[in-house]
């Protein structure tokens, strides 16, 4: 059986552990299980891929790219609309970019899935911030040794003018901008030749949803044969507030035929 892992945004930041920027409640217990499991099991495993959260500390998703109409402060955790920008309401901080920053907001609203949220700062590329949980780490180094070979680990999120919660395209793809649109090639590697496909990560309610969704969207339009895939129940979890955001991901996954699993009943599976 040709068994592949995806592990979404294991990285520092997203864990509830000191230091932190956007702790996810559990994500650092959710980690600790996830080594573990690829640590006992990690010989049935062909192949891991790890997407990385990846930002310049100023990006249109984080408190440091806008001010308020009087210059002041945006608040983590607000919620930023066209209409907002269209009144004055929200700026970005550098002025020039408001029209094409507009644009981009009208698309997102016009697909009804988000408005824009304001993020604390995190996953600033190169910093402890963006590392992978140690945890996890360690255990997929040692996947490394015992198949001699290399986990994939892909950047998401370094355009500055377009959020990017699903790891295969940013929620607003820009022609100009490659790192935006779909990544075939990528959703290619998880689903070729794989019987079983494992999805675990953080947080639950964003990109690994965002992630999840956005493979099922190119698996439906695909004639080949894909792999079944199992979202690692007890290896995610919702950051906080977004619990309803979680469960709608869950009921739309397991209408297109996604199980959810703890990973020591997905062992089951290994045959």
């Amino acid at each position: 059986m040709n068994i592949r892992l995806l592990i979404i945004d294991p990285q520092n930041d997203f864990c509830d552990i000191p230091g932190a920027a956007l702790p996810v409640p559990g994500a650092d217990a959710d980690m600790k299980r996830l080594a573990a499991f690829i640590g006992r099991h990690g010989q049935r495993i062909s192949g891991i891929t790890v997407t990385l959260d990846s930002h310049a500390s100023v990006a249109v998703e984080r408190t440091s790219f806008w001010k308020r109409g009087d210059g002041s402060e945006v608040p983590a955790f607000t919620e930023v609309s066209a209409a907002d920008v269209r009144a004055h309401r929200f700026l970005p901080r550098n002025e020039a970019l408001t029209e094409k920053v507009l644009r981009m907001l009208e698309q997102l609203e016009a697909g009804k899935r988000y408005k824009l949220m304001v993020w604390p700062v995190h996953c600033v590329t190169g910093t402890w911030g963006h590392n992978i949980h140690p945890a996890v780490a360690e255990s997929l180094a040692q996947w490394e040794f015992l198949h001699q070979a290399s986990v994939r680990k892909v950047l998401k999120g370094e355009y500055l003018l377009s959020e990017h919660y699903g790891v295969f395209e940013a929620e607003v793809p820009f022609e100009d901008e490659e790192s935006t649109q779909f990544n075939r090639k990528l959703a290619l590697s998880l689903i070729s030749d794989a019987d079983l496909l494992l999805v675990a990560g953080e947080a639950s309610s964003h990109c690994v949803s965002a992630s999840v969704e956005q493979l099922l969207r190119f698996v439906g339009g695909q004639r080949e044969h894909s792999p079944r895939i199992v979202l690692l129940s007890d290896c995610m979890s919702p950051v906080t507030g977004f619990e309803a955001g979680e469960r709608a991901f869950f009921e739309h996954a397991q209408a297109h035929g996604v199980q959810r699993m703890p990973v020591e009943a997905v062992v089951s599976l290994f045959q």
